[in-house]
């Protein structure tokens, strides 16, 4: 059982300490409104190469008020969703934890913001004391873990009364089921339950020339292989789950009950 946890901290190790440019700043696979005339997220044009991922954020936390908030993500990665929130939400503090020391000390390096930290910690025994966030966010990080049950036990236990956990995801169509009852199993109340896989699906489409070219500039050779399906870009076992119907991807809000 602790393999796949195993493998999964070893690639992200890897890509922190040998894929070190610093405009590579988000590993999800984006989201993008698939009615034409729905409204687009306003960014800065330094953003603007990442809009789909960033909207995969905004999506997320979609109805949450960050203003003025104790913010933590769980699974910060190379940290640009972070730095993100902290430039453009207005929370007071946004704290990333990630269990990948080389993920971590490339956020240190490369993303600012107001308030801005970063921590390297297990997302099922989080580094922090009861009560101290306002909101938890969690962006396709949770599918590595080995326990689910356990680390929405720990933002539960992190999560301030009346706080908020926002989560996106994706899944296997014959576990949608159980993954809504591990996110209520700690006694957080499910306030938005969403089915986004033509966004997702729609933005791998959209972005795919671009993230295949930075594949080829930026991963050595021996590594573009395995890196192809990590990024979803056509042909791959996921967007292709995700168009067959065999593979879901999910967004939830919760809250902690006042």
């Amino acid at each position: 059982m602790r393999l796949r946890p195993l493998a999964w901290r070893a690639t992200y190790e890897l890509l922190g300490a040998r894929v070190r440019h610093p405009e590579w700043a988000f590993m999800n696979y984006g989201y993008a409104p698939v009615e034409p005339t729905a409204p687009l997220v306003v960014l800065d044009a330094a953003d603007e190469a990442d809009r789909y991922c960033i909207q995969l954020y905004a999506h997320t936390l979609d109805g949450v008020d960050v203003a003025g908030a104790d913010v933590l993500e769980v699974g910060s990665g190379r940290g640009g969703g972070a730095s993100w929130v902290s430039r453009s939400l207005g929370p007071r503090t946004t704290t990333g934890v990630d269990f990948a020391g080389s993920a971590v000390a490339l956020s240190r390096r490369d993303r600012t913001g107001p308030g801005l930290r970063f921590v390297q910690g297990d997302a099922q025994a989080l580094p922090f004391a009861d009560e101290s966030f306002d909101v938890v966010v969690n962006v396709e990080s949770s599918h590595c873990y080995a326990d689910m049950e356990a680390f929405v036990a720990q933002v539960h236990r992190v999560l301030r009364p009346g706080g908020a956990f926002v989560w996106a995801d994706l899944r296997g169509a014959a576990d949608v089921a159980s993954t809504r009852a591990q996110l209520t199993s700690s006694g957080l109340v499910a306030v938005e339950d969403r089915d986004i896989t033509a966004q997702v699906l729609h933005a791998l489409r959209l972005d795919d020339a671009r993230k295949t070219e930075l594949v080829r500039e930026w991963i050595p050779r021996p590594f573009r292989r395995v890196l192809r399906p990590f990024a979803g870009l056509e042909g791959t076992r996921n967007p292709e789950g995700f168009a067959a119907g065999t593979l879901r991807y999910l967004s939830a809000r919760l809250e902690r009950p006042a």
